[in-house]
């Protein structure tokens, strides 16, 4: 196998496992209300996956050192919530997530839409992009909850938790819009709004983007 071929089979293993690991953590993070050690674990592999994909796929010190210090940052917040819970901790855990999340999509943007040939490891990319993007507006929609409570309501009537805000957070950037969660504050709104629009607007991009690559190997072969 000749360097090329490694280093293409070594991006796919990358991406892969990252789009895995970002899938688990989604749908684990009742683990972070459990008791005994899950928390721990939870948040330890939390403030891991992004941080781990941050090294393999940028040689930018600058992302890593940013996925390095909002990782310990996360895994610190989030063990304080989850053994300490209060509104200050809370807090932290959202807007830590959302420098975590920050540096992580800066990493998978530039990933995706500078490569010069469609690959795999570019699809799997951009997939994990699309979701980061999801659990990204989900510790925003929690920070405005946070801000100015009763800026999102629910048709029970039940207090929203963080994994209502992921839940919600997937609807509105796919655009499915269920209902059952309905922004009612201006910052709400306005960024429910905005990532329903940016939700469309990555799909036409990268679909733009990957076609425009295909067309463009296809008239050099």
């Amino acid at each position: 196998m000749d360097r090329a071929a490694r280093s293409r089979t070594r991006g796919v293993a990358t991406t892969g496992a990252l789009l895995a690991a970002i899938l688990i953590h989604n749908l684990t993070y009742p683990l972070s209300a459990a008791g005994g050690a899950w928390p721990a674990l939870f948040y330890l592999f939390y403030a891991t996956i992004f941080v781990a994909g941050t090294w393999a796929l940028s040689a930018s010190r600058a992302y890593r050192t940013g996925a390095a210090l909002s990782g310990l940052a996360v895994f610190i917040a989030g063990l304080a919530n989850s053994y300490a819970p209060g509104p200050a901790a809370a807090l932290a855990v959202y807007l830590t997530s959302m420098a975590y999340h920050g540096v992580m999509i800066a990493v998978l943007a530039r990933y995706t839409f500078q490569a010069r040939t469609v690959m795999t490891d570019v699809v799997l990319a951009a997939t994990s992009l699309y979701l980061v993007l999801g659990s990204a507006f989900s510790a925003v929609f929690a920070t405005i909850e946070w801000l100015a409570p009763g800026s999102f309501a629910t048709s029970s009537g039940a207090a929203i938790t963080w994994q209502q805000m992921i839940y919600y957070s997937y609807v509105t950037l796919t655009t499915v819009g269920y209902g059952d969660i309905t922004p009612t504050g201006f910052y709400a709104q306005a960024f429910a709004a905005f990532e329903a629009i940016l939700g469309v607007l990555y799909t036409v991009l990268l679909l733009s983007r990957l076609v425009g690559l295909h067309a463009s190997e296809a008239d050099r072969g």
